[in-house]
């Protein structure tokens, strides 16, 4: 009893974080106070709790509780839209990999060890480059890559399940493939490769973040973590609040949807015996 408290207590605390980042970037417009690229010359580099400006103001006066919230907004957006065709491509292929082996498989594989050979973060930026900065190359690069690490989640639990009897079954029912993979093999995938899209998230949202760090992610003025840490660094010793309050939000979003992901494993795993 006392374990299943705790595994819930895990997913709860997880999804109340997550909820709130999510409830403050989908609010933005409603609750911040001032607009994020506003700017007020004569209140450069406030402190924390200075009069109007709750956690401080930026080297250009802009209100530093704004953008990071605008800021989430932007980059939780781009990380979740990010991560929908390579979730669901990697879970398919992997699907019709394991199901069919053969030839399916042996391609599958290909494709997969192929983009395995190339450094992550050398692909990134090369694609950063090459179609210039902004949101498109993130798109881009997660699109050709993303996917793999479900395709092998999903091709895994295929292969592990398509000789079950309850399979064969179905496929004795007069059932099509499709059928079997969507309604028989897809519903036992989807757990596992949920609580890798926690921890795929977790990773997306730090390259996004090193990105705009880089200048070669999401484009000024729009608010983003990566970028506001950037631009704090020259001030580190006399204003720290400029890199260090984003760089806290990057770790608090970290830990929310590594939370998410350790309650629903806890959740869906089966106890021995």
């Amino acid at each position: 009893m006392g374990d299943k408290r705790r595994r819930k207590k895990t997913l709860l605390i997880g999804a109340f974080m997550i909820g709130l980042l999510a409830v403050l970037a989908v609010l933005a417009p409603v609750i911040c106070p001032y607009d994020p690229l506003e700017q007020d010359l004569y209140h450069v580099l406030q402190g924390p709790g200075s009069e109007g400006h709750l956690l401080g103001t930026d080297q250009l006066g802009r209100d530093i509780l704004t953008r990071l919230i605008y800021a989430g907004r932007t980059d939780l957006a781009v990380m979740v839209l990010a991560e929908i065709v390579p979730f669901f491509t990697g879970i398919f292929l992997g699907m019709a990999s394991g199901y069919f082996g053969g030839k399916v498989k042996w391609l599958v594989s290909l494709v997969t060890d192929t983009f395995i050979a190339f450094p992550y973060y050398l692909l990134v930026i090369v694609v950063a480059f090459v179609t210039g900065a902004g949101i498109k190359g993130i798109f881009i690069t997660f699109m050709l890559v993303g996917w793999l690490l479900y395709a092998r989640v999903a091709k895994g639990v295929t292969a592990s399940l398509r000789k079950c009897e309850w399979v064969e079954a179905a496929k004795v029912m007069g059932y099509s493939d499709l059928r079997i993979l969507l309604t028989q093999v897809l519903p036992n995938v989807l757990p596992q490769a949920i609580v890798v899209l926690m921890t795929d998230m977790t990773g997306l949202l730090v390259t996004i973040v090193t990105l705009g760090y880089l200048g070669i992610g999401i484009t000024p003025p729009t608010p983003d973590w990566g970028a506001m840490i950037s631009e704090g660094q020259n001030f580190v010793t006399t204003a720290w609040w400029l890199s260090v309050l984003p760089g806290l939000m990057v770790v608090y979003t970290g830990i929310s949807l590594s939370l998410v992901g350790d309650g629903l494993a806890d959740f869906w795993r089966r106890d021995d015996g």
